[in-house]
């Protein structure tokens, strides 16, 4: 009998487990799909000579988690890389906002649009040098981050107190215009807030613009060498390492509760897989306490305020081959691993306002990724392995295009929504559809069939929007991976601090597991379970 199940070998899951192993546990993880890494997987389904990831595909959170530091990941083959810049946003007039790898260096480019713009971002960047390590480590721990929370809160009143903190609340649109008198750098903010669901109008987003562009100011945009894969290739030879095991194909269908105590699984096949100590959850809050757990073990509020749980954007994608590099007119372009494209921070609030009234955006903002410029080992030399998501919403009440979507994504629907997006690259690279190759589309009910954590698309795990945040996450008064039930444990981007690969939910996880089960071992036998002393407590 292990002494933990954990359910779902996404990242979280992964994480969760080689922290019960090394710590030494008996671990099974169970995964419904056939392969492991839930939103960190990459294959060559678009053509064979290419290597596409399939859903998650840049991680400044990754390189910045002391959680997956903690990991010595280097030590099972993961290397990393990054592009010669971080990210580009083109204008219409042909000049283009870049992310330089060097502060400096971007700072130059800014200054460049408007006078003075370059210092401003100096200052912002100085803001983080002396508060994002304690941020960070804020933001990587269980809600209320205690010590790092004194930590920071000591920080902050050194650094301006409540004006830094109004400045973190701001609207992104609010941030970029009272810092800066160019665009550039404003659309640099509005576009890294809009990689969560937050548009250039919610209160926050200003907070969470900054803490992207910084963490790709401080650590790039980078990617696993070979493909998303080899991330989750790495967590998963750890943990083997460690005693650990992985099935593949193993849906569960209900975590088994006896006496108020999670005791272990069922699986789809009809399987009981019995967990002595723990059972880690790495799905959806909903999932969870909608159809693993029987609502006659959970308290009435919390079903209550789950039907208030917001999920993020839907998202659409497509994957490319390309036989040579996208034909950018703002040639910056060309060296980036991610480029955001959209008209301005008009253009993005106009695409936010399209997806909160329930319309498919006529315009998409997009965010591309060009994988063989982060990467050579992607594709062969002079071709160019790409991809591109928009949002769209996660109920469709129209479309403010001219294909009259309306989500039921049939073969017509993806195909003009991606023919939608195709037409979108081509204004910024004229020239881009002559270079395509194959392409694949992952309409949002796709991304859900391949990862049922996904939801209608949804990438983070439910809104980063303020009021599903913290000790809100993902129900007012939770913040933390307990549950309910004791022994089990909320391990997935539902739980704070939130989507990402970074690890922290599974590992925020694991340490509750651990403490929570010092000096207990449950033994099943039939309905009654018991202690390590013997004590019949079921």
């Amino acid at each position: 009998m292990p002494d933990a199940v954990v359910i779902g070998a996404g990242p979280n899951g992964l994480v969760a487990a080689n922290l019960l192993a090394a710590a030494g546990w008996s671990v099974e993880v169970l995964e419904e799909q056939p392969e492991p890494g839930g939103a960190v997987r990459s294959d060559r389904g678009v053509h064979p000579d290419y290597v596409s990831d399939l859903f998650s595909a840049f991680y400044p959170l990754a390189a910045a988690s002391p959680v997956l530091a903690g990991l010595d990941l280097q030590d099972e083959g993961l290397n990393w890389s990054c592009a010669p810049r971080v990210l580009a946003h083109p204008l219409p007039d042909g000049r283009c906002a870049v992310l330089e790898r060097g502060v400096e260096d971007t700072a130059d480019g800014l200054d460049m649009f408007a006078a003075g713009d370059g210092p401003a971002w100096l200052d912002l960047y100085g803001t983080w040098n002396r508060l994002g390590p304690d941020i960070l480590r804020a933001l990587f721990t269980p809600f209320p981050p205690v010590r790092s929370g004194v930590r920071l809160a000591a920080r902050l009143r050194a650094a301006g107190g409540l004006r830094l903190a109004r400045m973190l609340l701001l609207p992104v649109r609010c941030l970029g215009e009272e810092q800066f008198r160019g665009e550039a750098a404003r659309l640099l903010l509005a576009g890294n807030a809009l990689h969560a669901d937050l548009g250039p109008e919610a209160a926050g987003s200003g907070g969470f613009g900054w803490l992207m562009s910084m963490l790709g100011q401080t650590y790039g945009f980078p990617v696993p060498v070979g493909g998303a894969g080899a991330l989750t290739a790495a967590l998963v030879r750890r943990l083997e390492r460690h005693g650990g095991v992985v099935r593949c194909g193993e849906r569960v269908d209900e975590i088994v509760v006896r006496g108020g105590r999670a005791v272990g699984v069922r699986t789809a096949g009809g399987e009981s897989v019995p967990a002595s100590r723990a059972v880690l959850a790495d799905v959806s809050a909903p999932a969870l306490y909608g159809e693993l757990v029987g609502a006659q073990h959970l308290p009435d509020r919390l079903l209550k305020d789950l039907r208030a749980f917001q999920w993020d954007f839907a998202t659409f994608k497509i994957d490319w081959a390309l036989t040579a590099p996208v034909p950018w007119t703002a040639g910056e372009a060309a060296s980036a691993g991610t480029v955001h494209l959209a008209d301005g921070v008009d253009g993005l609030t106009r695409f936010a306002a399209q997806i909160a009234t329930g319309r498919v955006p006529d315009r998409p903002f997009l965010l591309f990724g060009q994988m063989t410029t982060a990467d050579s080992t992607r594709s062969p030399a002079g071709t160019e392995s790409a991809w591109a998501y928009t949002h769209v919403p996660q109920r469709i009440k129209g479309d403010a295009g001219e294909d009259d979507l309306t989500g039921r994504w049939d073969r017509r629907e993806q195909e003009a929504m991606a023919d939608r997006m195709e037409n979108e690259v081509e204004r910024w690279a004229p020239g881009f559809r002559s270079r395509v190759i194959s392409r694949r589309v992952l309409a949002p009910p796709t991304i859900e069939s391949m990862n049922a954590n996904l939801h209608g698309g949804a990438i983070n795990g439910g809104t980063a929007a303020a009021h599903q945040q913290l000790l809100f996450r993902p129900v007012p008064g939770t913040g933390r991976p307990e549950t309910p039930v004791k022994g089990l444990y909320l391990a997935s981007a539902s739980a704070h601090p939130g989507g990402g690969v970074h690890g922290a939910p599974g590992a925020n996880a694991a340490r509750a597991a651990l403490r929570g089960a010092r000096g207990i071992r449950l033994h099943v036998s039939g309905t009654p379970w018991a202690d390590r002393t013997g004590r019949s407590t079921g």
